[in-house]
């Protein structure tokens, strides 16, 4: 009866310790997940940077940003929005957003919507990010499908419903791309 009761705990022992080794390795991955990631957002970065004379008085200015994580600049944008009362995102033409909302209503007797990308804007990786988490997309993929915007509109999702083609809208719109539905 000992015997097998010993049995039973080296059995819960194995087990216990195949939880850790499980929850160890998950969280090798995920550290390794995170790494390639922030390469892939590096390697993104180095594609999209364009060479720029910047003045001796922000010279160490721009040394610093640029040897900042991308969390760490978000923060600071968002710091110098609040300190400053202003919005990153870029202005909207009151003549664009008048046309806007007449497509929309006039779309809303619809119950099934396409997303259309007109225009990246100024946040072209928040962009990418959108459609890769929309799509299921590569981030090659992805990055090509906003390129490919520079020269005609593209579709980002077919067929979807009133409620989810609006989130999708707000989604680009915030990460400063210009959307339609359809």
């Amino acid at each position: 009866m000992a015997d097998e009761e010993n049995k039973i705990e080296e059995v819960k022992e194995v087990e216990e310790k195949k939880e850790e080794v499980k929850e160890e390795v998950k969280e090798e991955v995920k550290e390794e997940i995170k790494e390639e990631k922030k390469e892939e957002v590096k390697e993104e970065v180095k594609e999209e940077k364009k060479e720029v004379e910047v003045p001796s008085k922000f010279k160490n200015l721009v040394k610093e940003i640029e040897e900042m994580t991308v969390l760490d600049l978000a923060e600071l944008v968002k710091l110098l929005e609040d300190k400053f009362g202003v919005s990153a995102a870029p202005q909207v033409i009151a003549g664009a957003v008048a046309g806007g909302a007449a497509q929309e209503g006039a779309a809303e007797g619809k119950s099934t919507f396409s997303v259309v990308l007109s225009a990246v804007g100024a946040k072209k990786i928040q962009v990418i990010k959108a459609i890769r988490d929309i799509t299921k997309k590569g981030l090659k993929e992805s990055k090509d499908l906003a390129d490919a915007i520079d020269s005609e509109p593209q579709t980002i999702k077919e067929n979807a419903k009133k409620e989810e083609a609006e989130e999708i809208k707000k989604l680009f719109e915030e990460a400063g791309a210009t959307v339609e539905l359809k």
